[in-house]
């Protein structure tokens, strides 16, 4: 339990802009309970008027039970427009609420490292932004209303109980203390199967993401099976926990209300004995027994609520786990991007590692003049995304500095390093939207003529005119409706309208068949004009023409220079060139 109100405490400074409106939901609230407090007691008259009436022998006072029943429709009304009210309230404030919590869960995110990322599972951070926020919402749309409807009837309900007959109140309230120490062990026993069942469903979301992303290679090797005895298992880890979740709360409901009836049945036998003996009207026993409804209703929707509070506590944690995650390190001061950028690039005796007790490069110097074309090569985990992720501050470097026109760029901010960049990835990512649209993501506000020139300078400009609609066809959600290779094009002209100073080629051309490639080549040939460039090659047959050829292996640079050069050292460029030159003649 306190677990429980600790974690929805958290969620109290979303609801603080709207302090207004909640003290209006507060009042409707406590209109309402009032409205629920006085009904029983507001009906009892008319049945005691009438029972005192036929016990004295007289004729029944219509007068006095028409003015009871026009008190009873005013308070039910009253009831019935003071319960809308702060429903419909509180829906507003729990909605703008939420809009602000995921306003700053996507803030939090862009300013999460890169390394996040790659330790979480997409599906399961997707799963803390939707599911558990929703979670959340649920439980304040639900909970708040629920919880202090209930705190206030059971006070007006007990109060209104003392004023009828004290003593019934005082061994009716036993009620209410065996109510609570059940609901507490009760929840304190399934608090952590709420926990773990969240945490399971994330997994799942997380594993479904994952497999329904590689389905077509999933068919192709066959491994159907294999994927649903995994979703199998997580299937049913979340089934277990569920399924202990919802059993040993769904007990606490049984529990309090044979409390209630046990307080029942003692109040109704000790009433009538009461009245009897004269010390209560028929009238006043029937409020009380109602009263005693108002205490343990309360108390039962508590209880079902309790699913829904150790629900959304435990996705409010997940959530605020987000939100405290460490952030990219920012600078107190950053440098100033100076008004030329040239784009020359310096390694100086560069150490890094993911893992501290791994260490990945190791004195890594090499230095690269403005307008060079770099290409990286060398067998995979030879560190080659790894130097790209450091240039481009995805990661900061342990020791050592990365300079570009002699300034470490650590001592830049990471979107001024980033500005300098552009990007084209062996995976072309497109989103849904135009064909423009998606070229003038690299510049926002690039005008139609320059996205047409930077389509005619990627070579897809002709693909863009054959097309339905041409730079206006709309690209699907999956962006499979246009061929990799195209991708590719696009995501070069993507590149060329954002004018970067350098640019980043991370093997762009390994996916795509021999034609294809020479398109793209001639694409990249034209972007890479005048820019210093760094290219991951796959295929060294595309990189003869570069300045400079880096061969890296464990994180060192282990051979560098022109291709010839290299050839010519017999080393092991050389190996690499003449197997992988040997196997195209193989498939030619």
């Amino acid at each position: 339990m306190k677990n429980t109100f600790a974690s929805l405490k958290r969620l109290a400074r979303y609801i603080k802009p709207y302090k207004l409106t909640f003290i209006f939901v507060l009042l409707f609230t406590v209109l309402t309970v009032a409205f629920n407090a006085a009904l029983p007691y507001v009906v009892g008259l008319p049945t005691t008027e009438i029972s005192n009436n036929i016990a004295n022998g007289e004729s029944i006072n219509f007068d006095y039970i028409f003015k009871c029943l026009i008190w009873i429709t005013v308070v039910g009304i009253g009831y019935c427009v003071s319960q809308l009210l702060s429903g419909v309230l509180m829906t507003n404030v729990v909605q703008s609420a939420m809009q602000d919590l995921r306003r700053d869960i996507e803030e939090k995110i862009n300013r999460l490292p890169v390394s996040y990322f790659d330790k979480n599972q997409q599906g399961n951070i997707l799963s803390r932004v939707t599911n558990d926020v929703d979670a959340v919402s649920g439980a304040l749309q639900q909970a708040f209303i629920g919880v202090v409807n209930a705190i206030l009837g059971i006070t007006m309900a007990a109060v209104m109980m003392f004023y009828i007959q004290p003593i019934m109140a005082l061994i009716s309230m036993i009620m209410i203390p065996a109510s609570i120490w059940i609901s507490k062990r009760v929840i304190n026993a399934s608090q952590k199967y709420f926990q773990q069942m969240q945490n399971s469903l994330g997994e799942l979301n997380g594993y479904v993401q994952e497999n329904m992303t590689g389905f077509s290679v999933l068919k192709v090797y066959g491994r159907e099976q294999e994927t649903f005895e995994g979703f199998k298992k997580v299937n049913h880890s979340l089934k277990h926990y569920g399924f202990k979740a919802a059993f040993i709360s769904g007990l606490m409901m049984p529990l309090v209300q044979l409390t209630a009836y046990a307080t029942y049945i003692g109040m109704a036998v000790l009433g009538s004995f009461y009245v009897i003996s004269g010390m209560i009207v028929v009238g006043q026993l029937q409020a009380f027994i109602q009263y005693i409804w108002q205490i343990s209703q309360p108390m039962g929707n508590i209880t079902q609520l309790s699913s829904v509070l150790q629900s959304a506590s435990a996705a409010t944690k997940r959530v605020f786990e987000i939100l405290d995650e460490p952030e990219e390190k920012e600078n107190k001061v950053d440098v100033t991007l100076p008004e030329t950028i040239l784009g020359n690039v310096s390694f100086e005796h560069v150490d890094f590692a993911y893992d501290p007790k791994k260490p990945l490069i190791q004195d890594l110097n090499f230095e690269v003049k403005a307008g060079q074309t770099v290409a990286v090569v060398g067998p995979t985990g030879a560190g080659k995304t790894t130097l790209i992720n450091l240039l481009m501050r995805f990661y900061d470097v342990t020791h050592g500095a990365i300079k570009i026109d002699g300034i470490d760029t650590k001592s830049m901010s990471r979107s001024d390093v980033r500005s300098l960049f552009g990007m084209v990835l062996q995976d072309a990512w497109l989103y849904e939207g135009t064909i423009a649209d998606n070229i003038r993501f690299g510049k926002l506000d690039a005008t139609d003529y320059e996205v047409v020139d930077a389509a005619k300078t990627a070579n897809v400009d002709h693909f863009i005119r054959t097309m339905p609609d041409g730079y206006e066809m709309e690209i699907n959600s999956e962006g499979d409706n246009v061929s990799l290779g195209q991708k590719q094009l696009l995501t070069i002209a993507r590149a060329v309208v954002s004018d970067p100073k350098i640019l980043i080629l991370d093997e762009a051309t390994s996916s795509v068949d021999t034609r294809l490639e020479a398109l793209i080549q001639k694409a990249m040939d034209r972007v890479m004009k005048g820019r210093t460039s760094f290219v991951i090659a796959h295929r060294l047959s595309t990189i003869r023409d570069a300045d400079l050829i880096l061969v890296m292996d464990q994180g060192q640079i282990i051979e560098k220079g022109t291709h010839e050069s290299l050839l010519a050292q017999g080393g092991f460029y050389e190996k690499l060139y003449n197997s992988q030159f040997a196997e195209e003649v193989i498939e030619a």
